[in-house]
């Protein structure tokens, strides 16, 4: 008796906290001290995982998966001793809650980002592919687990694993998807647009799926409790949509545009998430079901939605997600796995999981007249597993219809098919870059009465006033061909959910997405169209969202598509109060020089001083002075038909400076020996001709760098400076020209901190099409192109991820 009451004794539960290692205790037997290595383990070993596996364009949920099994049985986990010390059984409980906790907020944050009208008018192509794409796998998904049920998983209940075998092979993560069409630049083209709506479809039925699994999976046989645990979900659901959706659309209406989000708001939005999740637990059908039935009903118009995405995303997903990923990890014990009957049934779960979503995807697209490569990419696209997946998987085991082998197996599929999914993208489907050859690429040209078409880029509210003001000194006369700007905000994509919503809404309403942003980014667009409506200039935003890595290929292809003269970038670094130079970091410096080689037209790089101050200058009010220092060469050429072009505007007085040098000295040598494509002479000749009475011109004759930049220096009184990147004959101004080598020597020198405070500077580089550029786009006849970004929105960009 006494030795079976001392068998049955359990563990004491871990206290919260420890008295410290000097007063004897160990930190890990103690709940929070534990955790936090736990959380801290976690999080730094998958983002080494995430930064090993970057090049293989792998998103982060594949590393968080293999970190989870690493840590798990299967590697490290199988040392006792980590296992014990690291992850006790009697510390799991702590792990898993915190673990749900932030698996609830998330699931929270996918419904936020499905938003229920694109899914209303999603097209028959897509329909047609989700629904197969959902029926065929979850038929084979019963038919293979025929096969398992006979084999690794006897005596399990027949019919809830039927139906969880047919979800996990039927889902396709959306989240996931989302993400590899962002970094594959896909989003915006047919092909992701048919993947996403697809995707959204197939997630709202996963989860309906799922919830039947979760009812008939009950530990009580009897089907009335089935009927009675799904009758309670519709209900729940129906709660949803009639009591707590009009709630939250009156919370949204009650915080406009411009305007911080009551914090209560906040506050009761978030508990309404866990009290939904208690809702749903009681029912029977899991905590996660209610918050994500919550995050489908929140408003997605206004800011409310974007600000509950900025309040939580980082917490839960950088820090509390992961932890799920170990715990599903600390089940996965791949060991489980031997023989060749074993790892027959991997295949076979393999092969059944593709060949459904894949061969039924591309059936239904290619009867839909998809040509096959598209109808390829699409099947592996929906072929994409993810979080929900597990969710999935680790429910099956909880409710022991899935064994710790067949859990193993299911979770080696789903890494598998998301694994590939990238790779065979990238192999089968490369969008040609094809586009339609244009005419004028550069400001310098013979008809000046043309239309002026720039391609204004920007990173945050400091560049706009300046380049506002910049666009309306380049306006031109009336009677001269118009001019035309599309305005583009240059956004990182980062891993962060909330730059997928963004790219969502932009898709949705074919508008930049601030139009529907926070009152920061409002103001960028406020600033635009208000300068539209007081000028006879045409401004039309647009939105890149990429990698800076790849960003510059937006840029380029949205200029060739717009049939821009001019690319105008802000220079990687800005002017501090105490006029210092200081840098934005080197990605956004590299992010000009790819442009600068890839570029279809001219390039102009503006380091910004304050031209015309911190607000936007009215037309009547436009008072510059602009110096256009000519020492010879391509460059130096569309600098001056710049400044020619400004000096229309009657506010303008142009100084154009001709550096000439005296004969027998080395740079002289170099002008006499410089192969171009036309006199130097003619533009200038042109120029006092035209006898224009803003416009001042001059030579000075300099025989060394020190009466260069002694010139220079004289003329630093001025409000902007145009200035060739690449003149032929001039030597290194600065010690540290290789700083900044996408401003060339002249340019590099006007830009140092020391030279001025007060002059911002635009250094031109003019289209080059005989010289060694490498473009991204390939041009062709316009009746051999047939994949041209669809523009069927006006001059709203939709190729890529720009919008």
């Amino acid at each position: 008796m006494a030795a079976n009451a001392t068998a049955t004794v359990c563990p004491a539960p871990m206290k919260a906290t420890s008295n410290g290692s000097f007063q004897g205790d160990n930190p890990l037997d103690y709940a929070l001290p534990l955790v936090i290595l736990q959380i801290c383990l976690v999080v730094t070993f998958t983002r080494l995982l995430a930064l090993i596996l970057k090049p293989l364009r792998q998103p982060r949920v594949i590393a968080e998966i293999i970190g989870g099994i690493l840590l798990g049985p299967s590697a490290l986990g199988r040392s006792e001793k980590f296992l014990h010390a690291v992850f006790p059984s009697r510390g799991m409980t702590v792990l898993d809650t915190l673990a749900n906790i932030g698996l609830l907020y998330f699931l929270f944050l996918v419904g936020l980002e499905l938003d229920i009208r694109s899914i209303k008018k999603t097209g028959k192509k897509a329909l047609g592919i989700a629904l197969v794409g959902i029926s065929l796998p979850f038929v084979l998904g019963i038919g293979t687990s025929v096969v398992l049920r006979s084999t690794i998983s006897r005596g399990v209940s027949q019919g809830p694993f039927l139906v969880f075998m047919g979800v996990a092979l039927s889902i396709t993560a959306f989240p996931v998807l989302a993400r590899i069409l962002a970094e594959l630049k896909l989003l915006t083209t047919d092909v992701g647009r048919i993947a996403m709506s697809a995707a959204a479809i197939n997630d709202v039925a996963a989860w309906i799926l799922l919830a039947l699994a979760i009812a008939l999976s009950g530990s009580n046989t009897s089907p009335l409790v089935s009927l009675w645990v799904l009758l309670c979900g519709v209900a729940f659901v129906l709660f949803a949509i009639f009591a707590l959706k009009p709630v939250l659309g009156w919370m949204a209406r009650r915080s406009p545009e411009g305007e911080p989000v009551k914090e209560l708001y906040i506050c009761i939005t978030l508990s309404l998430v866990l009290a939904a999740g208690f809702v749903t637990d009681t029912i029977g059908i899991h905590a996660l079901f209610g918050a994500f039935v919550v995050g489908i009903v929140v408003p997605k118009d206004g800011p409310f939605a974007g600000v509950l995405i900025e309040k939580i995303e980082d917490l839960v997903s950088g820090l509390l997600l992961p932890l799920y990923f170990v715990s599903s990890g600390l089940k996965t014990n791949v060991t489980t796995i031997q023989g060749a009957q074993s790892w027959g049934l991997l295949v076979l779960v393999i092969f059944t999981a593709c060949f459904g979503k894949i061969v039924g995807t591309i059936s239904v697209s290619m009867l839909c007249k998809v040509p096959l490569k598209e109808a390829v990419t699409l099947g592996f696209l929906m072929n994409t597993k993810g979080l929900v997946e597990l969710i999935v998987l680790n429910i099956g085991k909880d409710r022991k219809v899935l064994n710790d082998q067949t859990f193993a197996v299911l979770v080696l599929m789903a890494l598998f098919t998301t694994f590939i999914t990238t790779p065979t993208v990238m192999a089968v489907y490369k969008p040609a870059r094809r586009g339609v050859p244009y005419k004028h690429r550069t400001i310098r040209r013979k008809d000046l009465d043309t239309e002026l078409r720039l391609l204004v880029c920007f990173h945050s509210t400091r560049n706009i006033p300046t380049m506002i003001n910049l666009i309306e000194s380049s306006r031109g006369i009336q009677k001269r061909g118009r001019l035309c700007v599309y305005a583009m905000h240059l956004m990182e994509l980062s891993e962060r959910s909330s730059a997928i919503s963004m790219v969502h809404k932009a898709r949705r309403n074919g508008l930049p997405f601030w139009n529907k942003a926070c009152d920061g980014q409002d103001q960028m667009v406020i600033a635009f169209e208000a300068y539209q409506q007081l000028s006879s200039v045409t401004v039309r935003p647009m939105t890149a969202i990429s990698p800076l890595g790849t960003i510059h290929e937006d840029i380029c292809m949205s200029a060739h598509q717009k049939r821009s003269a001019m690319i105008l970038l802000p220079f990687h670094k800005h002017q501090r109060l105490d006029g210092v130079m200081e840098s934005l970091g080197h990605a956004f410096q590299a992010v000009n020089q790819r442009v600068l080689r890839h570029a279809p037209c001219s390039v102009g790089i503006l380091v910004d001083r304050g031209l015309g101050g911190t607000t936007q200058v009215s037309a009547s009010e436009v008072s510059y002075t602009i110096v256009v220092p000519f020492f010879g060469g391509r460059d130096d050429r569309e600098a001056l038909a710049f400044g020619v072009r400004m000096a229309e505007h009657p506010g303008i007085v142009l100084s154009v400076t001709k550096f000439v040098f005296p004969p027998g000295t080395a740079v002289a040598a170099q002008e006499s020996n410089e192969d171009d494509d036309s006199p130097n002479d003619d533009d200038l000749s042109e120029l006092t001709a035209s006898k224009n009475e803003s416009i001042a011109y001059e030579e000075r004759t300099v025989a060394t760098k020190e009466d260069i930049v002694a010139a220079l220096k004289s003329m630093s009184k001025c409000n902007l400076f145009i200035v060739g990147r690449m003149p032929s004959n001039v030597p290194v101004l600065v010690d540290r020209t290789s700083d900044c080598p996408e401003l060339g020597h002249v340019g590099s020198y006007l830009a140092s901190s020391g030279f001025s405070t007060t002059a911002s500077v635009l250094v031109v580089q003019q289209h080059n099409p005989s010289g060694s550029l490498h473009p991204l786009v390939k041009e062709q006849a316009k009746a051999d192109v047939y994949d041209l970004p669809d523009t069927s929105l006006g001059d709203y960009s939709r190729g890529n991820t720009m919008v």
